[in-house]
């Protein structure tokens, strides 16, 4: 066998499940994401949380961010016998440990001692590395590997892996792209491509489309919001904690902002109509609220003119409109009041594919209510409440939404907001590919449903042939 060489344990059959071995001499590698394969992907009669691998041999783990298919086989890695380091950026360092609790409470146990064991134990393996500086795991004399952590503009933290190998005297730089960021992210910095890759192990999730125009999306998100007081209704938008939801905070923020409504004194009436000054902004999601408080306390790794506004006394992830509900009783309380009056609000609340979480609760006491509207800012996933709910936009339905086997009337209105995904498109994925200085040689597609890869492959077989470069491109099974 050639070294450095790939082996795949995930995220070739679709879009979850990200884990990749770097081989970097026979018993010598490193192992890049540790994820869940999630979903409709999940083969039939294999556990999801299995590992499936070896692990002698693997020096460290290296995280591109902590999105559970990501990250989600750590504790199975872990129960295999790896003891080694988890290499993170500094961000992903403060909220893998909350991500990861999350997981173990829901799927192993909620006892208060046992979690705290398990958190303790999986801070112990993580090592924060900064952005954009090499560090060196593995140092012999005929084998030397360091890895670098680039900003990849996904979520809070998110990294491409540079690795750059020198083995029997020659070098080979291997780039793991995890999940590349869309462009205009508000919060986060902008991803820059590599300066150079021999082998560039690339994601296509959206390989085979290019996404909406981003500057409509705020208009619509204000179009809807004036529906809802005009309707005394609430606008019930499901997302995850983690990335989506602060991006959505940061944009009501705004909104409010530029209607002079934040630094109003409460009860002044602003000059348009309808009146914004007492609409709550409800976030109802305890793991959502810890992963805000990270994104505050971590503002020094935001974007320059997300750090302006806090320069200018304005706090864009905790202003005053904004409520959070913690326990389950105030859920409960909060679902009912809002079922019952005519309080206009809006409710951000888990999970975001509506099958799960706090969400459930608000959409079987509202659905079959046309005062009321159902937000998607993220992509559905066949076969969820979520996707079935999408489809009944402007035409009504019933859906299931939990194991009760139950139908609910969806009388609400529905609507989509472009703009939102956390991922690059087609172009943005070619942009990458290309590099800063040079374009890369070799190109592996994993993560992304089969035909977004045949078709990424094929956009960029053609765009190099255009410039004049060489690809040697395969896709990953």
């Amino acid at each position: 066998m050639h070294f450095p060489s790939i082996s795949h344990h995930g995220g070739t059959r679709g879009v979850t499940g990200s884990c990749h071995q770097l081989h970097l001499d026979p018993v010598t590698s490193l192992l890049i994401d540790c994820g869940l394969e999630q979903g409709l992907e999940v083969a039939p009669g294999v556990p999801n949380a299995t590992l499936g691998f070896d692990v002698s041999g693997i020096q460290a783990l290296i995280v591109t961010h902590v999105h559970l298919d990501h990250v989600g086989r750590i504790p199975a890695l872990f129960a295999a016998g790896f003891r080694g380091p988890i290499f993170c950026s500094e961000p992903s360092a403060r909220l893998l440990p909350i991500v990861l609790e999350d997981a173990y409470r829901l799927g192993v146990s909620n006892e208060p001692k046992q979690v705290a064991r398990y958190v303790a134990f999986l801070e112990q393996h993580i090592v924060p590395v900064p952005f954009e500086c090499w560090h060196v795991l593995v140092e012999r004399p005929a084998l030397r590997c360091s890895i670098r952590l680039q900003r990849a503009g996904h979520l809070l933290g998110s990294a491409y892996i540079e690795c750059e190998v020198e083995l029997d005297g020659s070098s080979t730089r291997v780039v793991f792209s995890g999940d590349l960021g869309a462009c205009g992210n508000p919060l986060l910095r902008p991803l820059l491509p590599p300066e150079r890759a021999d082998v560039l192990v690339l994601e296509s999730t959206y390989g085979d489309r290019l996404h909406p125009d981003r500057s409509g999306r705020r208009q619509q998100l204000e179009a809807a919001i004036d529906r809802a007081l005009l309707d005394q209704g609430t606008i019930l938008i499901p997302a995850f904690s983690l990335g989506r939801t602060q991006e959505l905070l940061y944009e009501l923020e705004d909104l409010l902002h530029h209607k002079n409504l934040l630094n109003k004194p409460a009860g002044e009436v602003a000059g348009d109509f309808p009146d914004w000054s007492h609409l709550p902004v409800i976030l109802d999601s305890p793991q959502a609220q810890r992963v805000t408080r990270v994104y505050r306390e971590l503002h020094q790794f935001w974007r320059s003119e997300a750090r302006e506004r806090l320069v200018q006394g304005r706090d864009p992830l905790g202003f005053r409109q904004l409520i959070t509900v913690d326990t389950h009783a105030r859920h409960q309380q909060v679902v009912n009041y809002l079922k019952s009056t005519g309080r206009p609000a809006i409710v951000i609340a888990g999970n975001g594919m509506c099958s799960g979480g706090r969400i459930v609760n608000y959409l079987k006491a509202m659905l079959a209510d046309p005062r009321h509207e159902v937000m998607f800012v993220g992509y559905q996933a066949k076969g969820t409440p979520g996707a079935v709910i999408q489809a009944s936009e402007g035409a009504g339905g019933f859906v299931q939404i939990d194991l009760d086997g139950q139908m609910y009337e969806i009388r609400a209105k529905v609507v989509t907001l472009g703009g939102y995904s956390g991922h690059a498109d087609q172009a943005g994925l070619v942009r990458f590919a290309m590099g800063q200085k040079e374009p890369c040689r070799r190109v592996v597609l994993v993560h992304g449903e089969r035909a977004a890869k045949q078709t990424l492959a094929q956009v960029m077989r053609r765009k190099f042939q255009q410039l004049g470069h060489e690809l040697d491109i395969t896709i990953a099974e």
